[in-house]
């Protein structure tokens, strides 16, 4: 499948849009479900879009809905659409494969963080660019988190200063995530920097956005709807 380049960018984003979203409620595939009349998905790629430095979007859809997906981005971007995976990991691989040759930066996206503002997919793909072999936007954690034993009992306090949420854009050097995916053609990974740690490869931190929350719940979207208006 050709994909549809932009010529002013050098990034390629992937956004696998294949997962079922069952914590959401019954209903559509998740990145299918609707935010104020709009599909998680429309949100995403429009942000993705907008930045500059973006130019392919490869979107791995449901399987069976390509055509449906397809006919839902026209109008937002120009958007190569291929079938998705069973599993987030396969999504992304499928998208991986779609990327023409030139683009050594690639980015992974996930449709559920649909806010993520167009300045955090610059900032990402600015330091896969500026030397970094993989890139992740993260937050401090701000509750205290315990260590809990299988009954119920606390086992000690961790000390939050050093951890941090991860969101995604994550960035990478193409020949980096294409070798960490192919050592694990069995892993069922929901994180591809987790994937690419596993090959040693370090990976650098970017501060992360309020506005690409994870819309995983029905809470969630009630706070994205907020978000909306901010």
């Amino acid at each position: 499948m050709t994909a549809h380049i932009h010529p002013r960018g050098d990034v390629a984003v992937l956004v696998p849009a294949a997962g079922s979203g069952v914590r959401l409620g019954p209903g559509a595939p998740k990145a299918l479900r609707l935010l104020r009349g709009e599909p998680l998905l429309v949100h995403a790629v429009r942000r993705v879009a907008a930045c500059p430095a973006v130019g392919v979007i490869v979107v791995a859809a449901p399987p069976g809905q390509v055509p449906t997906v397809q006919r839902l981005l026209e109008p937002v971007a120009p958007v190569t659409v291929v079938p998705g995976g069973t599993t987030r990991q396969r999504s992304v691989a499928a998208a991986l494969e779609a990327v023409p040759d030139q683009f050594d930066i690639v980015l992974v996206h996930d449709a559920a963080r649909a806010l993520a503002p167009p300045a955090l997919v610059a900032a990402v793909a600015d330091a896969v660019r500026a030397g970094h072999d993989a890139v992740i936007p993260v937050l401090p954690v701000v509750d205290t988190i315990k260590e809990v034993s299988a009954s119920a009992e606390v086992l000690g306090t961790v000390d939050r200063s050093v951890l941090r949420a991860v969101q995604t854009p994550q960035g990478f050097r193409r020949a980096v995530l294409v070798a960490a995916h192919a050592a694990a053609a069995a892993d069922d990974a929901s994180d591809d920097a987790g994937l690419v740690e596993k090959q040693g490869v370090r990976v650098r931190c970017v501060p992360g956005s309020d506005h690409a929350l994870k819309i995983t719940r029905p809470f969630d979207l009630a706070v994205a709807e907020l978000l909306l208006d901010s």
